[in-house]
């Protein structure tokens, strides 16, 4: 089967700030994406869960992005734009995907 070149960028941030992430990934043109909530985690501050916390105010969610390798700078230049002074991580990896029509 024939695959083709992509982009898969995962975007970690604070549950707070999901919607204007999501927003400036829609303007800036991002087709699709999901959105997963964040369980526990660890890192510079260490271990943290969301178990006990009564809302997910407190929570972090991912957001999975593939695109086409040429739209990989406008999706980061605009998730930047909301993770720069906020908690969050931005990873990429490359990837395959069977329908490159669909990113």
């Amino acid at each position: 089967m024939k695959t083709h070149d992509a982009k898969r960028i995962e975007i970690v941030i604070e549950a707070p700030l999901l919607a204007r992430l999501t927003d400036a990934l829609d303007r800036a043109g991002v087709t699709g994406y999901t959105v997963l909530p964040v369980l526990a985690g660890s890192g510079k501050s260490g271990h943290w869960s969301r178990e006990g916390q009564v809302s997910a105010a407190g929570g972090m969610a991912v957001v999975v992005c593939i695109v086409a390798p040429d739209r990989a700078d406008t999706l980061l230049t605009a998730a930047f734009s909301v993770v720069e002074r906020h908690i969050g991580i931005v990873s990429v990896t490359d990837c395959q995907v069977v329908r490159p029509e669909r990113f």
